[in-house]
């Protein structure tokens, strides 16, 4: 049987429930639950389950404690016809990013990833437009002025549901 996995890290209660206050209400965007709020690292698509222990183990094994972190500037992707709506944390010292670089190389033996070609991007996605609809127009409002841990790295499976897809948590791995 096959799965739909990705690698990212999970935010914080408190991260989660400020990015759910603070999106905006309009009925061209469809939110995305505050508990699946989360910042993608690898998006492996459809694999073999049997492969996920060891996808899993590789992906843990690049878990390493993160400094706090904030949110930084929201922005609509990709920025001709978006389709989400996001907002990007600010990782001054790249740590991030290194996360993200060594999760992609794991990935590339463990699960046969073949990395993206575009630069890594950390933000969490907070709401996607609907089928049919447009991206709100006008200026964003700022994110909340929060500053905090992320906390785990998680192999999740995604449910494809025609409402949106949910996410089940397989593996996970502090990151504090």
């Amino acid at each position: 049987m096959n799965v739909r996995l990705f690698v990212a890290v999970a935010l914080p209660e408190e991260a989660r429930a400020a990015l759910a206050d603070w999106r905006p209400r309009d009925d061209a965007l469809r939110p995305v639950d505050p508990e699946h709020l989360h910042v993608t690292l690898c998006f492996l698509g459809w694999r073999d389950d049997s492969a996920v222990q060891r996808i899993g183990d590789a992906a843990i094994a690049c878990a390493r404690a993160l400094p706090a972190v904030t949110f930084g500037a929201a922005r609509w992707l990709p920025p001709r016809r978006p389709r989400v709506l996001a907002v990007e944390l600010d990782d001054a010292g790249g740590e991030l990013d290194a996360l993200q670089a060594r999760v992609s190389e794991a990935m590339v033996g463990a699960a046969g990833y073949v990395p993206e070609k575009r630069p890594f991007l950390a933000h969490v996605t907070v709401a996607r437009v609907r089928r049919g609809g447009r991206a709100p127009r006008g200026e964003l409002p700022r994110p909340p002025a929060l500053r905090f841990t992320p906390a785990a790295l998680i192999l999740y499976r995604s449910h494809m549901r025609r409402e949106g897809a949910t996410y089940e948590a397989l593996v996970s791995a502090p990151l504090r």
